[in-house]
């Protein structure tokens, strides 16, 4: 951690809805005057898209079917720990970006599926942002958490999870029903070991639970809407958070636990403003403190 060049990451997985707190976090950026170096959980995979189905058909061939990029052995997790501590320590890192795409990949002359090469993020940056699968993740090599000074979890229940990213799949990236859900099988595993413990090191997690069937993912024609769905805040110390003031201005909304506030999932980018502003304007006065 780091209160001269703090670091903010968003952890969450793939399907789970971080990139909608990630523009939540451009407007707290652009509103506040805030200029921030991101960097992508992707471009510390370790193997770009040829090579991680060589990998996958080699694991097969061993009789291993739970490789994943959930887990630690197909990502650079040791290097992402090291860009934190080094931002923190300088304000700049090395990062780089995987290509997706076509569009993306068309401004560097390279094919979707790649890597570009390492570069370091911009000089004079206020913070850092990390959107991605491991932004809380800690193991006996591996220390990513320890050097995030704000942590946020994105995680809808399971069942959504799944039909959002069947419908993503399916319909973005043309892949088969049987495909996805073979990737969610085989992703089952390192979702156990290595996602869900990173929920219980965040400071705050964003749940969606949707208030309609959904107990059969795999045939569900629609994802549930915003208004179809509840969000459930939960604050690891809820010390320092006006949660009176958080209940008067989400209208509809209650307490659960003393940590806990359940809102109506059409006031889920209302309650990142709320929540997050205060939160990263705290981190930009230590910053000048500093």
């Amino acid at each position: 951690m780091s209160a001269k060049h703090p670091v903010v990451a968003v952890t969450g997985s793939s399907g789970a809805g971080t990139t909608t707190v990630m523009h939540s976090f451009q407007h707290i950026f652009r509103r506040e005057r805030i200029r921030a170096a991101v960097i992508e959980g992707d471009a510390f995979h370790r193997y770009d898209r040829k090579g991680m189905r060589a990998a996958l058909a080699e694991r097969e061939q061993l009789g291993e079917r739970n490789f994943s990029h959930f887990g630690p052995e197909a990502n650079l997790l040791d290097e992402l720990a090291a860009s934190f501590k080094e931002y923190g320590l300088r304000g700049r890192c090395k990062t780089r970006k995987y290509l997706h795409d076509a569009a993306e990949a068309a401004p560097y002359s390279q094919d979707p599926g790649t890597f570009t090469a390492w570069t370091e993020t911009e000089p004079d940056t206020d913070m850092l942002f990390y959107e991605g699968l491991h932004g809380a993740y800690v193991d006996g090599t591996a220390n990513v958490a320890q050097h995030v000074d704000l942590l946020i979890g994105v995680v809808p229940i399971v069942n959504l999870e799944w039909i959002q990213k069947l419908h993503r799949d399916k319909s973005a990236r043309g892949y088969s029903q049987e495909a996805v859900v073979d990737v969610i099988l085989r992703r089952m595993p390192d979702y156990v070991n290595h996602i869900c413990p990173q929920f219980s090191r965040t400071h705050v997690n964003f749940q969606r639970v949707p208030t309609v069937d959904t107990s059969n993912p795999f045939i569900a024609r629609d994802i549930p809407t915003a208004d179809e769905s509840m969000i459930i805040i939960s604050f690891t110390d809820p010390h320092g958070i006006d949660l009176p003031y958080l209940l008067s201005m989400l209208h509809g909304s209650w307490m659960t636990r003393p940590n806990s506030i359940v809102a109506p999932g059409g006031k889920m980018g209302l309650a990142l403003q709320l929540i997050l502003t205060p939160m990263i304007l705290r981190l930009k006065d230590l910053k000048r403190r500093a």
